[in-house]
């Protein structure tokens, strides 16, 4: 069983948003100065959900860069709790001292644990939930364009969004003008990738557990023959999987890596985000 999302370090800080209820999912909002709608952006979170502190954080940076950043409760108050993180999948310095004892019964936890989550949450129940948040923020008020910015298990959904809108839906469900996934996990290649329509950034650590050389050569492959379609595909070096969200921020080399990613997200939005065209 894949460890989906577990690697990286927790966060200190107090998010600066609010807690509403949008299109009847609880939501953490980000304002930027002002509170305007022109342009926002859908956060999907990883296996932790919304509620961790790290991704608040994230999604303040976002408003202050000036977007209007929703992030929803796409797993229904079933994230998976912080402490799996620190058991299962440390920051490496910690991983380093454990005993094969304790990372085997670390590792015991994974398939015990996440195996059903990922059952419970998969594509079939979580893509219509994504789909509907991003036609009622189409809806609001005010909002112009709207992004997806996904880390991990949400990296594949925000994937996903920049497939556009499902023509085949009464409505056009789901789809938006611009996406950034960060270390996506449990991706299917060609299949997440041949029907990508708008503009798209992937961070992606050389060092992720979760995607390997091959996996990320046929990905660079696939996306350099959609020449009508704008992309980029950043690899950092000596990355793990999680780095842009959970970095070690005690290493000046991880966070260095964890603030490039964030800036590369904020910049791609504010590029494409405006009409989906360069």
């Amino acid at each position: 069983m894949s460890s989906c999302c577990l690697s990286g370090a927790l966060h200190e800080g107090k998010p600066t948003g609010r807690v509403d209820n949008i299109g009847g999912l609880d939501t953490y909002i980000a304002e930027p100065k002002g509170g305007s709608k022109t342009r926002s952006v859908i956060f999907i979170s990883d296996i932790f959900g919304w509620e961790f502190t790290n991704t608040r954080l994230l999604a303040d940076q976002y408003a202050l860069a000036g977007f209007y950043t929703y992030l929803p409760d796409f797993h229904q108050g079933d994230s998976l709790p912080i402490s799996f993180l620190e058991n299962v999948e440390p920051p490496l310095k910690k991983q380093e001292q454990l005993s094969v004892t304790e990372k085997a019964t670390n590792a015991a936890l994974i398939p015990t644990t996440l195996g059903p989550w990922l059952i419970k949450h998969r594509e079939a129940v979580s893509k219509p939930l994504i789909d509907g948040f991003v036609n009622t923020v189409r809806m609001i008020p005010g909002t112009d364009t709207v992004g997806a910015v996904g880390f991990c298990w949400g990296g594949r959904y925000a994937i996903l969004q920049a497939h556009g809108p499902d023509v085949a839906t009464p409505g056009k469900i789901g789809g938006v003008d611009a996406a950034f996934a960060a270390h996506p996990s449990l991706v299917a290649v060609p299949g997440d990738f041949d029907p990508v329509s708008r503009p798209l950034s992937l961070a992606i650590g050389m060092r992720d557990s979760l995607m390997d050389e091959g996996t990320r050569g046929k990905i660079v492959d696939l996306m350099a023959e959609k020449k009508e379609v704008v992309h980029e595909i950043r690899l950092y070096e000596e990355q793990i999987h999680g780095f842009a969200l959970r970095s070690d921020w005690s290493s000046e080399k991880d966070k260095k890596a964890m603030d490039e990613a964030t800036r590369q997200g904020i910049e791609w939005m504010e590029k494409y985000s405006r009409s989906g065209k360069e």
